[in-house]
């Protein structure tokens, strides 16, 4: 079992940054690709980024690209996703999300853990 804590969402205006971080327990984090997924209001959750178990391999929505990087300490048993230039459509809550496979398909992992997820508002 893995216990997945995200922090770091909040109210930021159009063009700002945030940092989410999620916070893993209960197994060895550097096993497990990880990634983070978003729900906006009345949408289906959509994945947003995907890291390899040691950090090699990241992969984003294309809606993020360029704007969205995910990076992981294990170390520290955390993963971070540092969000730059937000935009409104952004707004949505983050899940951090613990899969026990990493593949070469889009989206590269299927969650095995999720956390309870942040939220994430940008204005306009």
């Amino acid at each position: 079992q893995v216990q997945l804590v995200e922090s770091g969402g909040g109210l930021v205006q159009a063009g700002g940054s945030l940092r989410l971080s999620c916070a893993a327990s209960g197994r060895t984090f550097s096993r497990f690709p990880m990634g983070w997924f978003r729900r906006a209001p009345g949408k289906e959750r959509e994945f947003v980024a995907a890291i390899s178990s040691s950090g090699g391999s990241t992969v984003y929505a294309d809606s993020v690209k360029g704007r969205f990087t995910i990076s992981r300490d294990n170390a520290k048993d955390t993963v971070y996703l540092q969000m730059n230039s937000l935009k409104p459509e952004d707004t949505a809550v983050y899940y951090c999300a613990a899969s026990t496979y990493y593949t070469s398909s889009y989206p590269p992992l299927v969650p095995s853990y999720w956390g309870q997820g942040t939220q994430v508002t940008v204005s306009s």
